[in-house]
């Protein structure tokens, strides 16, 4: 039987934080269905729990929507609105994990992800970069994931019609996660 520590020696248990300055938050969606428009979440955290059997494993996240930033003000600005995340109303995309998987470098998370008020469940597949201490003592580890969502399904209807046909926006929302955790501290 092979183990966590046969694929990754490093793996421990325990508490990790999120490294901000070295994590991103983006995403995408069909513009005018020719190309796509891109974007980023500025304000974000997360917390993972590994346990002795990563199954055990629970992740959870919180992206704050007012954040966003697609390098435009005014778009924005109406990201923020009703239209959009109503920011205002529901400050914060949240995720609970259901399930984690991890299949040497493959990592499969399942779980809960709230946008408006609207909780649906949602796999994230990525890959688990390892762990490593850095220069500075602190054990660090690092993944990458991705998902894609239809925004419809979280009430994030709007659109506008073109004059050839179609709509100005598609409807699904890839989002990518480029992570670095801190073990914290027993």
């Amino acid at each position: 039987m092979t183990t966590i520590t046969d694929t990754h020696p490093s793996y421990v248990a325990g508490t990790w934080v999120l490294d901000p300055t070295h994590s991103e938050v983006t995403f995408s969606v069909k513009h005018l269905a020719i190309s796509k428009v891109r974007g980023s979440f500025e304000r974000f955290t997360a917390t993972i729990v590994t346990a002795e059997d990563p199954a055990n494993s629970t992740v959870e996240a919180s992206i704050e929507v007012a954040s966003v930033n697609t390098n435009q003000k005014d778009r924005d600005n109406h990201l923020r609105t009703n239209d959009f995340f109503k920011a205002d109303e529901f400050p914060n995309m949240t995720f609970v994990s259901t399930s984690v998987v991890l299949d040497g470098d493959d990592i499969t998370v399942a779980g809960d992800l709230t946008l408006r008020g609207v909780t649906k469940p949602v796999t994230l597949k990525g890959e688990f970069g390892g762990i490593v201490t850095d220069g500075y003592g602190q054990t660090k580890a690092g993944f990458a994931a991705s998902t894609k969502i239809n925004r419809h399904d979280f009430g994030v209807s709007w659109n506008a019609a073109l004059e050839a046909g179609g709509f100005t926006l598609g409807d699904d929302v890839s989002i990518n996660f480029e992570l670095q955790f801190v073990l914290q501290a027993a």
